[in-house]
């Protein structure tokens, strides 16, 4: 596998494609002086749209472009296109919620969109409420249906009992499930994505340094790798301690020594003990220690890189980084990513990404 070309053409614009409410306005499309779009694990996308605030008119003159609230206004849809003008891809969907006006020192008016994809819906209200015998995919269909998203789930058909919602929005209770089962959300367009963090394959890209990669930096850090990690809690029912122990399952895209491998070479033994969550069941112990131990080990490499705008560098894709050197040359799995647009640098992407392994 190489680095795939982002165009057809050797020089090809990469402009942002705005549209509102479902329509692109020329307007809007040519006063853009800047975007950024930030996206992270557990979803939530938010974006930035600065445009210029002035623009002229037939007679010769010049007035305030968006001051009439016809096209850019609170509560219209969005969405955003990256890469190539003549074959974009969506980054972003989702609901203006804030509109600011800038006036600098020197240079005319900016009007600053700022918007929220659907997961804003999800975060706003706080309930309480049971759920007796669910799985994690009975929640997030649920969620999905609230949001008048469709749910495509991978998994998560394990009942895990009783839970109780306690005065948290239903965007928050279900990344604590998540988190405490090791799964992961996002929106993509107009489908609700929930699946165990292994089974997350957003695509695959290659990046070399100095090609496509232009910026770089790599973390291989012992300080926060165990050798294993125990959970223990009570079972009420059959008047039993409960136990589990885990040295991990599911630690990502990669090859090479583990932390838990080079920690043991040079440090030594390190157990982690979780003795604050209540667990009641030994399958629940057990997703416990999984979980706590791969998130831990999936941590080990942590790298922030500056690439070429590329709209296929999304949360849970797969990157494999070369020109790094042996050890950190790897595949990474992307947990945070934002596209920026400027005059000055074009449309690049900046992503932080993680990796289980070391000296691939």
């Amino acid at each position: 596998m190489s680095e795939a070309p982002l165009s057809q053409l050797a020089v090809y614009t990469a402009r942002p494609t705005v549209m509102i409410d479902a329509q692109s306005y020329p307007r809007v499309s040519e006063l853009v002086i800047g975007m950024e779009m930030t996206e992270q694990e557990s979803g939530m996308s938010a974006l930035e749209l600065r445009v210029s605030n002035v623009s002229s008119d037939p007679g010769g003159g010049a007035d305030l472009a968006f001051e009439d609230g016809a096209i850019l206004k609170l509560g219209a849809a969005i969405s955003i296109h990256a890469g190539d003008e003549n074959a974009p891809q969506e980054v972003f969907q989702g609901t203006i919620t804030g509109l600011e006006i800038e006036f600098p020192g020197e240079g005319p008016p900016e009007l600053v969109v700022l918007a929220e994809d659907l997961f804003q819906q999800a975060r706003m209200a706080r309930r309480t409420k049971l759920y007796e015998n669910i799985t994690l995919g009975d929640v997030a269909r649920e969620l999905a249906g609230n949001l008048g998203l469709t749910p495509v789930i991978t998994g998560l058909t394990d009942n895990i009992g009783t839970q109780v919602q306690l005065n948290e929005s239903d965007l928050a209770f279900l990344r604590r499930l998540l988190t405490r089962y090791d799964g992961d959300l996002q929106i993509v367009g107009r489908e609700l994505h929930v699946s165990p963090l292994a089974d997350v394959r957003r695509g695959e890209v290659e990046l070399a340094m100095h090609s496509q990669l232009q910026e770089a930096r790599v973390l291989a850090d012992l300080a926060h790798q165990v050798t294993e990690v125990t959970v223990t809690g009570w079972d009420p029912l059959r008047g039993e301690r409960v136990t589990a122990q885990s040295s991990g399952t599911q630690r990502g895209p990669g090859t090479g020594r583990t932390g838990a491998a080079v920690l043991r070479d040079t440090v030594g033994e390190r157990s982690h003990h979780l003795g604050h969550p209540v667990v009641v069941t030994d399958s629940e112990a057990r997703a416990l220690a999984d979980a706590a131990f791969d998130s831990r080990a999936r941590r080990f490499l942590c790298l922030e890189g500056t690439a070429e705008g590329n709209p296929s560098i999304r949360v849970g894709t797969h990157v494999r980084v070369t020109g790094l050197g042996p050890r950190f040359d790897n595949t990474y799995y992307v947990t945070r990513t934002t596209h920026t647009y400027d005059a000055m640098h074009g449309y690049r992407t900046i992503f932080e990404a993680i990796c289980a392994y070391w000296g691939g």
